[in-house]
């Protein structure tokens, strides 16, 4: 069979053995239980007093009687705007005829995403001195981004995993009989990499569900923007950690030895999901972190989202990141051929690159 039959075969096979498993569907259930857990719980547990407005006119007075906003009548929009820059209310909203809401909300730097939600629709929001995106909801941003790209990232172990058991149970040397071993190796990655974007896209489509369930759908046209860069740059940085952790599997034959050959990958994985959660407000460590490829699947999002970075910059950190994909894989798929047969104990780097030499397939 030629290598991309092979390739369908051992990816076939892979997402075969994982779909009847019920390892997957345990974690995916618990990523959903999750996700609207989050968008829940804090309603349910927030004691926070509701935002006090000013208010002026009738149409204003009535939508904000209907909701549990506080209101201060205020004369006109100019006292409504003292009122606000003097910090006695946090938010004024104010009759707009020209708005499609008939509404408008005024407030001093960052936008009232909460006296947003409380209203039947969202009207436009004047800022009296516009700031960068509010704290909260960059930190929510940095710290979803960064928990999710870390927990799928973290489970790429399986391969590691799937390609220990073969070679301790001797499976493997029937499947280099069959197929070639750079088939076997890019059809695993392959499966696992197509299982991790469905369920991300999956999660991706519960998301506006569980938000508005938990009353957190003005979130939706905040962090959305994000999504579009946060994709690309998870789906790169995915398969680069799915390559390593391949050879992290290949470089021994027993469970015990596997912790010491993945312990680089655990690192890498964990560099942008704590460095972006810790230096997420340090301009200068966001921007290094947003060029290095291990971490620019987390920092880069972030960037865009907070409006930091140039336009031509996500452009270059996805360049750097598709050319270390494009030389890590090559280095992979090397170590994996050269240490695929060798068992007993670990294989030494050296030894799985030289013992490359001597094609398989």
């Amino acid at each position: 069979m030629s290598f991309w039959q092979a390739t369908r075969l051992v990816a076939h096979r892979e997402i075969l053995v994982q779909v009847r498993g019920k390892g997957l569907w345990i974690t995916f259930g618990f990523f959903v239980v999750g996700l609207f857990a989050a968008a829940i719980v804090p309603g349910l547990a927030g004691d926070d007093p509701a935002p006090t407005v000013a208010v002026v006119g009738r149409q204003a007075e009535r939508t904000v009687a209907a909701t549990d906003l506080q209101p201060r009548p205020a004369t006109d929009v100019a006292q409504a705007q003292t009122l606000v820059r003097d910090g006695e209310v946090d938010a004024a909203v104010v009759d707009d005829p020209a708005s499609t809401t008939g509404l408008r909300i005024i407030a001093m730097t960052q936008t009232p995403y909460q006296v947003m939600a409380a209203l039947a629709a969202a009207p436009p929001v004047d800022l009296l001195a516009p700031d960068a995106v509010s704290d909260q909801v960059l930190y929510l941003a940095s710290f979803g981004f960064a928990l999710i790209f870390f927990i799928f990232a973290i489970s790429g172990v399986a391969i590691a995993q799937s390609v220990m058991t073969e070679k301790q149970t001797r499976i493997v040397e029937i499947l280099v009989a069959t197929v070639p071993v750079r088939a076997l190796l890019t059809g695993k990655i392959a499966a696992y990499c197509l299982l991790v974007f469905g369920q991300v896209g999956v999660l991706a489509l519960l998301t506006p569900i569980a938000l508005r369930v938990g009353d957190l759908g003005i979130l939706l046209t905040l962090i959305g923007p994000a999504l579009g860069w946060f994709v690309p740059f998870f789906m790169l940085g995915y398969v680069l950690l799915a390559s390593m952790w391949a050879v992290a599997g290949a470089l021994v034959s027993r469970a015990e030895d596997l912790t010491s050959s993945s312990t680089v990958i655990t690192i890498l994985v964990m560099v942008p999901y704590l460095g972006v959660t810790f230096f997420q407000e340090n301009d200068l460590v966001m921007t290094i972190l947003s060029y290095m490829p291990f971490s620019s699947a987390v920092a880069m999002p972030v960037r865009m989202f907070a409006g930091e970075p140039q336009l031509w910059e996500p452009f270059v950190s996805l360049a750097i990141l598709a050319a270390t994909l494009t030389a890590t894989v090559m280095v992979a798929t090397r170590l994996y051929t050269g240490s695929l047969l060798q068992t007993g104990a670990r294989v030494r780097l050296r030894r799985a690159w030289t013992g490359a030499e001597t094609p398989l397939a």
